[in-house]
């Protein structure tokens, strides 16, 4: 395959992915840099020549989200600038996701914002991943790839052989996609009792719909913050008589606070992807970590040479 006319830029939220999704592909990340003056003002500059090219900007929008999504679009802006064919954002985390709908009085819908942002920056095309809420796909007037992270956990999860397993579904919100998981692998599903009472109140977990008395309970999500979710369904799973819990999630956007809850869990394995660069040295014992870059890198080969991706979705 010929990468002459395709450059891949890396976002300072994305290198390392960045790194590995070109050495998927066989080919050295485009040059670029970004200066941060003392105010807090960005400066990106595209280091080689774009002109005619079709660029994929590799941008997670979180630590810090904002500064992240603003360089995300200064990278959009500065390449159609320099004459980019095409600019596709890759956005392993589109972190306002959750902004998705006008839930009470006076907000913002924080997801149509970003999105109205980055068309006005130019943007040509848009790749993610497990967006939280896929509808948010509509708001976009440009192609919307939402890949899933389910084939590449669920093998993970099915080369681990975990016996007597059900899947489990951390609130009815997330039902679907985690009906999506059982079968992928070919097992029940549960479904965890969740209320949360504002943004800011305790989670209570008033029980678990489903058999998963001496089970391997498997809990999957699109992401985790505090680990709060995860962890209070474990407990109670353990409660309802879970022989052992595992979970698999997509994005970790792990703190400190949240790593450490999570090794204090009743969980034993917690499965995650590399979509967030979170800056932890030690994420502890329990978390493992699985790429997602040949994911992305097969998407950039099938978008560049006008393939179907509709592929990479086939369990």
């Amino acid at each position: 395959m010929n990468f002459d006319d395709i450059r891949i830029i890396g976002g300072s939220a994305s290198q390392g992915l960045t790194k590995a999704i070109c050495a998927d592909l066989g080919m050295a990340p485009g040059r670029g840099q970004v200066q941060r003056h003392p105010d807090g003002n960005l400066v990106v500059r595209v280091g080689e020549n774009v002109r005619g090219r079709d660029v994929y900007v590799i941008q997670a929008t979180a630590f810090a989200a904002n500064d992240h999504f603003m360089e995300l679009l200064f990278w959009i802006d500065a390449c159609k600038r320099g004459s980019a064919a095409s600019v596709t954002a890759v956005v392993p985390y589109f972190s306002y996701a959750k902004g998705d709908k006008k839930d009470e009085p006076r907000v913002s819908i924080r997801a149509r914002v970003c999105a109205d942002a980055m068309e006005a920056a130019g943007v040509d095309r848009v790749v993610t991943i497990d967006l939280h809420a896929p509808q948010i796909q509509g708001f976009f007037r440009v192609p919307v790839d939402d890949l899933t992270a389910l084939p590449v956990l669920g093998q993970v999860v099915r080369d681990m052989k975990l016996p007597d397993l059900v899947v489990v579904a951390p609130d009815a919100g997330f039902a679907k996609k985690a009906r999506m998981w059982a079968t992928y692998l070919g097992v029940d599903l549960a479904i965890a009792d969740k209320e949360r009472r504002d943004d800011h109140g305790d989670l209570v977990i008033s029980g678990i719909i489903g058999d998963v008395r001496d089970r391997t309970a498997l809990i999957v999500d699109d992401f985790t913050v505090m680990g709060s979710t995860l962890t209070c369904v474990a407990r109670r799973l353990v409660e309802a008589g879970a022989r052992q819990v595992y979970a698999a999630i997509t994005h970790g956007l792990f703190t400190r606070a949240c790593v450490e809850a999570l090794q204090e869990s009743p969980i034993k394995t917690l499965l995650v992807t590399d979509t967030v660069e979170h800056g932890l040295d030690d994420l502890g014992g329990k978390i493992r970590v699985v790429t997602v870059a040949p994911l992305f890198a097969e998407a950039i080969r099938r978008i560049h040479t006008r393939q179907s991706i509709s592929v990479l979705f086939e369990s």
